[in-house]
């Protein structure tokens, strides 16, 4: 046996040497995820033009993410998505599609009438602190079924059976809103401004978003998707 190869010899130096190596493995694995997902945006304005241009890919039908089994083994050490989504339940909006995503890159807050409501900012919060997140958009859609429902009730001086109080209690600010302008299309006025409501809700609510904002780090955007077009109008 070589001198040099010997037990004897290894000493300090060497198990210092092995011991590093042990310890960069973890570093060599991240940095390998970093490589083979998209790049992270460094600005809520990138992390909104990503989503501007996956939305102009999914009206042309010419999507990029179409294999989704593509990196998996990399997505299950962890996760960091851009940008939030605060989506309706109904489902004929499914975001992931809508902008072109793959797995991994939107963190998604769903719920019917894409209103912010306690959990929903918990969630965001989440998002926004732990994830990294620099955008939440707040996505409402045509022929929301809970904005109309919540119209319904309004006009009708009724409440819908069940737990569904809750939901048209947290939807008429923006119905209200809408109507005062006397829109032709109220079901369309209510509908974006409910997202715009949430959209300011969103950076403003205190402590965590509202810090976020005020540095910069997270912005927010109200939009609407046409659920015939596909297309997504940011307001």
């Amino acid at each position: 046996m070589c001198e040099k190869c010997s037990p004897r010899t290894i000493g300090r130096r060497g198990l210092l040497a092995g011991g590093l190596a042990l310890a960069a493995a973890p570093l060599l694995a991240s940095s390998a995820f970093a490589q083979t997902s998209p790049a992270a945006p460094v600005s809520p304005d990138e992390a909104l033009k990503r989503l501007v241009e996956g939305n102009a890919r999914y009206v042309a039908n010419k999507p990029l993410n179409v294999d989704h089994s593509a990196d998996r083994v990399m997505r299950s050490r962890g996760q960091r998505p851009f940008a939030a989504i605060v989506a309706c339940s109904d489902s004929r909006v499914v975001p992931e599609l809508v902008f072109d995503q793959g797995p991994g890159e939107l963190f998604i807050v769903r719920v019917a009438g894409n209103f912010i409501n306690e959990d929903g900012l918990a969630s965001l919060e989440f998002g926004a602190a732990v994830l990294g997140v620099k955008l939440v958009v707040v996505l409402g859609h045509t022929s929301c079924g809970a904005v109309e429902a919540t119209i319904t009730s309004i006009r009708d001086k009724t409440l819908p059976p069940g737990h569904l109080p809750s939901l048209v209690n947290a939807l008429r600010p923006a119905v209200y809103d809408a109507m005062r302008s006397n829109p032709s299309d109220l079901l369309a006025a209510a509908t974006a401004q409910n997202a715009k409501l949430n959209a300011k809700l969103a950076e403003s609510t205190t402590p965590i978003l509202s810090a976020q904002a005020a540095t910069g780090n997270l912005k927010s955007a109200a939009a609407v998707y046409d659920i015939g077009t596909g297309k997504v109008s940011f307001l």
